[in-house]
């Protein structure tokens, strides 16, 4: 494996060229130290350490896990069409979904082009003819029966086939990398090699180079050090219009810690993004709804060309993401120095952890060493000016992040009143195409169907833009949140009479729940009021309880969310919150009529994804701990927030407990009640293990020792940089104007 992986890299050092952006300039020579010394022990890394591939170690992979990888192509596209026409909020983004459909399409595709180069066989009609007989899947495993074809096929045309599955890679992987990393995890592992046999002959082609990049092998946790970004530059020199190397190149960055060269990078794409944005005329969509409510039972296939694109809001997404990471590297220069290291020495001792002490432990202080002498002294004098000038950055940087998570949130839609006929109907096709029957009418997972139910009237709904929610003016019309009996509402069933007509629903995202929390830790760093704070932290939740990824997305974990959660209880829930995060994002329960003898358990339980699994009636204590321990593993293997062995012992150990805590409430507090009421799809507990990162730690501490925004300095002197301020806030944040609903 070690000779494999060396010639891999040889075959992508030709291609490389010497071009580097600016940005990475002031990382070029820790960039050389790190590579000179992987390289001199590359014997012994290769030996001990897993090789995987590189895409493996991408953030938000679990966000983007569902059935959409195992559901046929001609279902899938069949829900992406359902989804598109339906009113908004539509369930999932039209976006994502398009993207999972094509991404399939290409990963599929190319696939079956790799395998047939690597066996032989010309054309996959011979292999349809052959109707999936014992020797067709013999021969597609290279196994006995030869080309049945006749001919052998050439090394050219070995090549060629090869070069079309490697531009089939590329265009998936430019649609989304995080969901065709996450397309070729589950496909054959012949496309590993695919790029690097095409590289072997056309070293300077970008799309094999672009594919390579991602499915080169290197040792598992180790990406900032294995990673050169010359193959990256070259791409983007032949390719200046694209956007989505950039895009991977900011990524990159990420990992190697330079979010300011990868914030540049995202915002070049998103010019380019911009630029090459085909111009459609804004009452398309506004008719395809018309149409749409005008309740045709076809859903006419739309046009490849009128997809609508993610990758803006790809890039929204990360760029805030760096904004906020950057906001927070700020947070330990800002403030002083002597009561932070015992606050986070006795907070880490009371928790427990194994994790980081602190924001960038002692970097920061190898920066600051001339003025780490000077600065104890002048601690009664007040702030230094360095800190007064981190203290505007950290603010500046939180304003960015906020300004493009809004700008993320403009792309989704939440009603507070959508009919349940109308999700309802969108069930019903859900039914029909998985089960490939129009004539099935099975239960929903929202309503049984009733010719004579209340909910048949055809009434109007309003829809409101999801950053409307969070401006300064929220809209007037939104039912109470959190209700009173919020901690018992997820096990109250509902009353015999009582038969709801509508439900609040919102547009689904696999990021979106990252991004809430997200918006909530930058109106902590930028200081909003309290008042406001507990607004918007009561706003997420609604949105949090409502996130449902049916039919093709599963529940996933935030790393914003367990950082929220985690300074919400460091701070002490300084904006006193009424019950605890976890259940305030208490999944809502399912607008349903009171339970008919005709639902039967197979169809209340084909809407609803189990994760961890019941335990067997028969089940032992010990093997209840194995099964909790194994479970708690698997999780932990997934979790992008473990990074060394003592992370991951102390995520095993916290999800052990957090089982046990679990099976201790559960087995104490049974009631009748709760097996009536369906759950939704999908979701997430929400309960994180405790494990302390450095973004929740800067943010913790920023609250307990940052003062307030209004004493700092004096009026003089800040009187024309906050006018300033204030324009270009004003500015920034334009998305604070309410917009009108849209009436639907």
């Amino acid at each position: 494996m070690a000779k494999k992986s060396k010639k891999s890299a040889a075959g992508e050092s030709p291609a490389a060229t010497n071009q580097t952006s600016p940005p990475a300039s002031t990382t070029g020579t820790k960039t050389n130290k790190v590579a000179s010394s992987s390289s001199s022990s590359a014997p012994s890394l290769s030996s001990s350490a897993l090789v995987i591939c590189r895409n493996k170690h991408w953030r938000y992979i679990s966000s983007f896990h569902g059935p959409w990888l195992q559901l046929p192509v001609e279902v899938l596209e069949t829900l992406a069409n359902a989804n598109y026409y339906m009113p908004l909020p539509r369930p999932v983004d039209p976006a994502v979904f398009y993207d999972l459909v094509k991404i399939r399409q290409l990963v599929d595709g190319a696939t079956d082009l790799a395998v047939r180069a690597a066996n032989g066989v010309a054309s996959s009609a011979l292999s349809n003819s052959l109707a999936g007989g014992a020797a067709h899947h013999m021969q597609a495993l290279g196994l006995g029966f030869g080309n049945t074809g006749g001919a052998k096929l050439s090394p050219e045309r070995k090549f060629r086939m090869r070069e079309q599955a490697t531009q089939k890679l590329s265009r998936a992987y430019h649609l989304d990398e995080i969901a065709s990393s996450v397309a070729t995890m589950q496909s054959t592992s012949t496309l590993e090699n695919v790029a690097g046999l095409v590289l072997q002959r056309s070293p300077h082609d970008p799309d094999a180079n672009y594919v390579h990049f991602f499915h080169e092998k290197i040792p598992s946790r180790q990406l900032a050090e294995c990673t050169d970004l010359r193959a990256l530059d070259m791409i983007i020199g032949q390719r200046p219009s694209d956007c989505e190397p950039l895009r991977t190149r900011a990524i990159v960055r990420m990992f190697k810690d330079d979010f300011e060269g990868a914030a540049q990078d995202l915002t070049t794409a998103l010019s380019v993004c911009r630029l090459n944005r085909p111009h459609k005329p804004p009452t398309e969509e506004s008719m395809q709804l018309e149409r749409r409510t005008g309740r045709r039972r076809d859903n006419p296939p739309l046009d490849e060309a009128d997809h609508p694109s993610s990758t803006e809001v790809q890039l929204l997404f990360q760029r805030a993401g760096c904004y906020l990471t950057l906001a927070c590297d700020h947070v330990e220069l800002a403030l002083p120095r002597d009561r932070p290291a015992q606050a986070s020495s006795s907070s880490n001792g009371a928790n427990g952890t194994n994790g980081v002490n602190g924001t960038n432990g002692n970097a920061t202080i190898v920066g600051e060493g001339l003025s780490h002498s000077i600065e104890p002294q002048l601690e009664d004098q007040g702030p230094t000016r360095r800190q007064l000038e981190n203290r505007k950055t950290v603010r500046l940087y939180a304003k960015r992040a906020l300004r493009d998570y809004m700008e993320y949130l403009k792309h989704f839609h939440y009603s507070p009143n959508l009919p349940i006929e109308v999700s309802d109907d969108f069930s019903r096709q859900v039914n029909q195409a998985t089960h490939r029957s129009k004539r099935y009418y099975g239960q929903t997972r929202w309503i049984s169907q009733d010719p004579n139910s209340p909910t048949s009237s055809a009434v109007g709904h309003t829809v409101y833009p999801l950053a409307t929610l969070f401006s300064a003016t929220p809209p007037a019309d939104l039912p109470p949140y959190p209700l009173v009996e919020i901690v018992h509402a997820a096990s109250a069933a509902n009353p015999i009479g009582a038969v709801e007509t509508a439900t609040e629903v919102v547009t689904y995202h696999p990021l979106l729940t990252d991004a809430l929390h997200s918006l909530l830790l930058c109106h902590t760093l930028v200081q909003t009021s309290t008042k406001e704070l507990q607004r918007h932290a009561y706003m997420v939740a609604r949105l949090a309880r409502l996130a449902d990824g049916y039919p093709v997305f599963q529940a996933s974990r935030s790393p914003a969310r367990a950082d929220w959660i985690e300074v919400l209880r460091r701070a002490d829930n300084w904006i006193e919150l009424r019950s605890s995060w976890e259940a305030l994002c208490a999944p809502a329960p399912l607008p349903v009529p009171p339970p008919t003898n005709s639902v039967s358990a197979a169809t209340t339980g084909m809407n609803t994804l189990s994760i961890t699994g019941p335990a067997s009636p028969t089940e032992t204590d010990e093997q209840r701990k194995e099964r909790m321990r194994h479970q708690a593993i698997i999780e932990a293997l997934e979790d992008e927030r473990v990074n060394d062995e003592a992370s991951f012992k102390a995520a095993i150990l916290a999800r052990q407990k957090r089982a046990e805590a679990d099976q201790a409430t559960g087995s104490t507090s049974t009631s009748p009640n709760t097996s009536a009421a369906p759950k939704r799809w999908a979701v997430d507990d929400g309960r994180e293990y405790p494990i302390l990162t450095e973004r929740a730690e800067a943010v913790a501490r920023w609250i307990r020792e940052a003062p307030a925004v209004s004493g700092i300095g004096s009026g003089k002197r800040k009187k024309k940089p906050a006018t300033k301020k204030a324009a270009s806030i004003e500015k920034m944040n334009t998305i604070d104007d309410q917009p009108e609903p849209i009436q639907v």
